[in-house]
């Protein structure tokens, strides 16, 4: 049973820019199916609810790389009938099933949550709340990300409310790369383009560099209709990470719109090889 992205936002209740964020982050890749859209199998719903709660929690990106990289050879291909427990401690991702544990995780858990059947849709996800105990000698999360990590819970209950946590993020560190990608896109989504172009511009005037805020100023550009800069934030997107594969997509259209085929037909190759090379993908 495959999901589509807007199931996949109901079932685990994560937004859609979350979901996108993570698939930019390269934590998960999703299948296309009919008119391109993405087709979410049950080990991309574990994978992302899991590098949700990692990065939540603060957890390195490439320690949830690797985290997820021995989760995804541990997972089932489908849900069994006993359903399924996720656990994590930061460095070890642990499946249980009806045979109990599948490796040791220690006892300060950052993420646990369980997935069991449902006739209806396939599965249930249950979460379960987890004491955050701080390791001896580091600091707890600043004020920025308790900020930042506000706006994501009121995302799809008060979009208002959730834009001024990440507007208070961002006045407290100018840095939050992923309070201004998702404020700037909120922004966009509301047609409020020039609002979220400054929330971009003024988080490259503060050194933020990431492929997705790149990818986000280009979208907005287009709206915009500033295609000679919005071509600039795709390339940079590119640069940054030459692999994106929607940015491989927007860039091609955008320059042959502009009358630039050959550059157009790179782009579009490049995302046709980056889509074959995802569908071929060992689950």
């Amino acid at each position: 049973m495959n999901w589509s992205l807007r199931k996949v936002e109901q079932k685990l209740r994560l937004s859609r820019r979350i979901v996108t964020g993570l698939m930019a982050e390269g934590f998960v890749c999703p299948t296309r199916g009919p008119r391109n859209a993405f087709q979410f199998s049950f080990r991309d719903l574990v994978l992302l609810r899991t590098a949700h709660g990692l990065r939540s929690a603060q957890v390195p990106p490439r320690t949830i790389l690797r985290a997820l990289g021995k989760l995804r050879a541990e997972l089932p291909s489908l849900l069994p009938l006993t359903g399924l427990r996720i656990t994590a401690d930061g460095r070890n991702v642990v499946v249980w099933d009806d045979q109990g544990p599948r490796d040791v995780v220690s006892d300060q858990l950052v993420l646990d949550f369980q997935l069991v059947p449902d006739e209806e849709d396939g599965l249930v996800v249950l979460e379960t709340t987890v004491p955050r105990v701080q390791p001896v000698g580091m600091e707890g999360p600043s004020e920025a990300e308790l900020a930042f990590r506000r706006g994501e819970l009121l995302e799809d209950v008060d979009r208002a409310a959730a834009a001024d946590a990440y507007r208070d993020a961002l006045a407290r560190d100018p840095t939050h790369t992923h309070a201004a990608i998702n404020l700037g896109a909120m922004l966009c989504e509301e047609k409020n383009c020039e609002e979220a172009r400054q929330v971009f511009e003024g988080a490259q005037r503060n050194g933020v560099q990431h492929p997705l805020l790149q990818f986000n100023f280009g979208v907005v550009l287009e709206d915009l209709d500033m295609p000679e800069q919005a071509l600039r934030a795709y390339d940079e997107a590119l640069r940054l990470d030459p692999v994106f594969a929607d940015a491989h997509f927007n860039a091609g259209m955008l320059r042959r719109r502009l009358g630039d085929e050959r550059g157009a037909l790179r782009h579009l190759n490049a995302y046709r090889r980056l889509f074959r090379e995802a569908e071929n993908a060992p689950p």
